[in-house]
């Protein structure tokens, strides 16, 4: 544990030295000052009412999160929902988010942090999403003996849990009374620690986009940039993305396709980066959040909250983060029965994106060359019919997690 506490204490000193230069960094330190007289005014304006605390890593969470969350508040209105993030970029784009009563950055995980949390917000359930086992707080739920649940969780060979160094975060994981996992390797790799009490419930985010197909509210803006054009959408671009997706659409040479990249970051710095690798491959451009030209080859979507609507539109998907860590949400695409391709073997850490490529309806590419080469195939009709009722099948077979971790929920 001192090693661990040593390791937090110099996360922050080195976020705090970053938060002079990085917009991000200078988010998470100044969205913590008096972090917890700001979440008690909040909590006491819900005193009397049982509270739920969700915490999610980032916005990726948040969307795994977000059935649950909804599912309870439309059982139980008076429920008051705590919604706590670790990152910048879930908290800023989702701050007012209407199903949470109280929405705050979580505090750095220390001992005396944890315990003051806990004090105010006095949970009478917790859910935690995904990951993000953050050692002292989940001792402090365990020493509480509180209600807690892990749910859509992935496990992996290479998780701390499973090297030498993984006892203190093998201890955490018994502060949750279910782990909800998403698979059967996760299963039995969490069961081989001696765990019980695990369940495999699938993944909450399938019944997120199911729920954004179901009640999809049309783009006029999209249709007309579309018009009766093919339509390429590459979501959460880094800039090597957009580098390889650029000179991939430029190979297509066919006037008939259209292509909106969506950056992950649209902060100035990142759209004008954007913008100058337009330029160099000698294509016109819009902004989404300009008057758009409906003439224009290539849009930006330089705005946050549309991507998930604007897959809808598309007939080919590109998800970008294949450079970096790993791929964005591939599911938020695929749910409209669109093929989907990726950079690199990334999709390797997630269960959902090797599960399209085994069903092969997605791609993994390492060159423009293949990228165009792909998109000249998966564009046509007939490829688009073939993989139809493969994705329709799978989302329908997955769309149960959020139904099955309620009912343990309300059980306990």
């Amino acid at each position: 544990m001192l090693l661990y506490n040593l390791v937090i204490r110099l996360y922050a000193f080195f976020i705090h030295l970053a938060a002079f230069k990085n917009e991000k960094a200078k988010c998470w330190v100044t969205g913590r000052n008096n972090w917890d007289s700001l979440l008690a005014k909040k909590v006491n304006l819900h005193k009397n009412k049982k509270r739920i605390w969700f915490h999610c890593a980032s916005l990726g969470e948040f969307e795994q999160g977000r059935p649950l969350m909804e599912a309870i508040k439309k059982q139980n209105p008076n429920i008051c929902i705590v919604l706590s993030f670790f990152s910048p970029s879930g908290y800023e784009v989702q701050k007012n988010y209407q199903t949470a009563d109280v929405i705050t950055y979580l505090p750095l995980d220390t001992k005396k942090n944890a315990e003051r949390f806990l004090e105010i917000v006095e949970p009478n359930q917790i859910v935690f999403i995904k990951y993000e086992f953050w050692v002292n707080f989940l001792n402090a739920i365990k020493k509480r003996g509180m209600d807690a649940y892990l749910v859509s969780a992935v496990f992996k060979p290479h998780h701390p849990f499973f090297k030498w160094y993984g006892k203190i975060f093998i201890n955490s994981l018994k502060a949750f009374k279910i782990l909800f996992v998403q698979d059967q390797n996760s299963f039995n790799l969490i069961s081989n620690l001696g765990f019980k009490n695990v369940k495999i419930s699938g993944d909450t985010r399938f019944d997120r986009v199911l729920e954004i197909r179901n009640n999809f509210k049309e783009m006029k803006e999209i249709e007309d940039f579309k018009n009766t054009n093919l339509l390429l959408v590459a979501g959460s671009t880094w800039p090597d993305d957009c580098e390889l997706v650029l000179n991939a659409y430029v190979k297509l040479k066919n006037e008939g396709v259209k292509l909106i990249i969506a950056p992950h970051e649209i902060d100035e710095n990142s759209i004008q980066k954007t913008i100058q690798y337009i330029k160099n491959v000698n294509l016109s451009y819009s902004l989404f959040t300009n008057e758009i030209n409906k003439q224009s080859q290539v849009l930006i979507l330089n705005t946050m909250g549309f991507l998930s609507r604007v897959y809808a539109y598309a007939d080919a998907a590109y998800i970008g983060g294949g450079f970096n860590d790993g791929i964005h949400n591939c599911l938020e695409a695929a749910v409209f029965n669109i093929p989907v391709s990726f950079y690199g073997d990334s999709y390797k850490k997630y269960v959902e994106a090797e599960a399209l490529i085994n069903m092969n309806v997605a791609t993994d590419v390492y060159t423009d060359t293949e990228l165009a080469n792909l998109w000249k195939v998966s564009l046509t009709a007939e490829f688009k019919a073939s993989i139809k009722n493969k994705l329709e099948n799978y989302f329908a077979e997955n769309a149960t997690a959020t139904a099955k971790v309620l009912a343990e929920m309300r059980m306990h």
